[in-house]
């Protein structure tokens, strides 16, 4: 029986236990007298690296635990699921709330409740191919950033002991809109750092998460649907498991307007392609080599047909904002790597001017309700924020693609 833990475990990390196992042991009574008895707000928390982070707080018992997520089926998904693992620890005071936290129905909720110890967001449009034209560039810059300042304006109001809010690889020296949109976000959250203490975590892609291509990979084969990737795109990996412990150990044992990052280096990427070949092996497939996408769907018929050898394009990438590697930090950040053993955390960054980042989030918002608005004046401003912003624009996007 195919085991998909096991499956990221030999084939992807390469890893056989969590590379932050160690620092959570060692942390151990830290993180207890950080968590227990807290009151613990999770937002975004349905998806896959906020489940993850749900889990990993858990055993160090909350005192209440509210989740927030615009997706209510897998809200309830995510209940089940924990209701359903022998041993885990839920508090009496657990609250899962299908609603958008730039609600004004979230703003009751927040009001009502008076604030919470703890806040973290994942709430985030985190895939490149959320910018392929401007109404998905709108729909990603208010989320990532237009509506996380109105987020933060609120905590203002009852200022929590910690806050977090995930970010990402593609913030350091980003070349699509949607890691500068992240880099963006780390400048907010530490515009507020003098009112309530604030950290975040630039880490790599979560194995098999929601919407990621290894994903998509089990959903094609379920359907017996030809697989697509690219050949020339490498990326480092982190489990689930581990994308909940980075957060949780950034989120409770970091300092104020600290980013975190894992120790990983070059010789832990993997390509995309790798991870389908031997996904297929595994399930017990001979890979067919396509010359295109549709040689590849006209051999999938065999497939229904119980066929064993399984059609396949890969090629190379083409598309916006696509770099070939990932890096976590820039050449210019200050990085300490002696505080724990498998994250290295960027230190001494620059507090931006409130007033600096707040007239950038108005620029943005007019330039948004203009219905004239376009990509390039979009990545424009962006770029005149920050001048490492260098746009990889092909033309094509990840949509066009199988």
């Amino acid at each position: 029986m195919f085991n998909l833990n096991e499956f990221i475990n030999n084939n992807v990390t390469k890893r056989s236990k969590s590379m932050f196992l160690d620092d959570v042991i060692s942390h151990n009574k830290e993180l207890w007298a950080l968590i227990e008895g807290k009151s613990i707000l999770v937002i975004g928390g349905a998806g896959s690296i906020g489940s993850s982070f749900i889990k990993a707080i858990l055993p160090f018992h909350p005192k209440s635990l509210s989740i927030v997520d615009t997706n209510e089926n897998a809200l309830t998904e995510l209940t089940r699921d924990l209701r359903c693992t022998d041993g885990i620890y839920i508090p009496m005071n657990y609250n899962p709330y299908p609603m958008d936290y730039s609600s004004i129905t979230f703003q009751h909720f927040f009001q009502d409740h008076k604030g919470f110890d703890i806040v973290s967001n994942f709430s985030a449009h985190k895939h490149v191919r959320s910018e392929k034209d401007i109404y998905s560039i709108e729909a990603l810059l208010r989320n990532n950033v237009i509506n996380a300042n109105s987020l933060l304006k609120l905590l203002e109001q009852f200022p929590p002991q910690v806050y977090f809010c995930v970010s990402t690889d593609k913030a350091a020296n980003p070349v699509n809109i949607m890691g500068a949109s992240k880099r963006i976000m780390e400048d907010l959250i530490f515009s507020y750092s003098d009112i309530f203490p604030v950290r975040t975590a630039r880490f790599a892609n979560v194995a098999f998460s929601n919407g990621s291509l290894p994903a998509g990979f089990l959903a094609r084969l379920e359907k017996l649907q030809p697989l697509s990737a690219p050949t020339d795109v490498k990326r480092y990996f982190v489990s689930p498991e581990e994308s909940g412990q980075i957060c949780m150990l950034s989120c409770m044992l970091g300092a104020n307007r600290e980013i975190f990052f894992p120790k990983l280096d070059e010789a832990h990427m993997i390509s995309f392609d790798d991870i389908a070949r031997t996904l297929l092996k595994t399930r017990g497939y001979e890979i067919l080599e396509c010359k295109s996408a549709k040689d590849a769907l006209r051999y999938s018929k065999d497939l229904s047909a119980g066929g064993k050898l399984y059609p396949v394009y890969f090629s190379c990438s083409d598309t916006s904002g696509e770099k070939s590697f990932e890096e976590f930090y820039t050449e210019q950040e200050t990085r300490v790597f002696d505080r724990f053993k498998a994250l290295g955390v960027i230190t001494g960054k620059e507090v931006p001017e409130h007033k600096k980042v707040e007239e950038l989030i108005d620029e943005l918002n007019n330039i948004l309700n203009n219905r004239g608005t376009t990509k390039d004046d979009v990545i424009k401003l962006i770029s005149d924020y920050l001048p490492n912003f260098k746009h990889i624009e092909t033309g094509k996007s990840l949509d066009g693609k199988m």
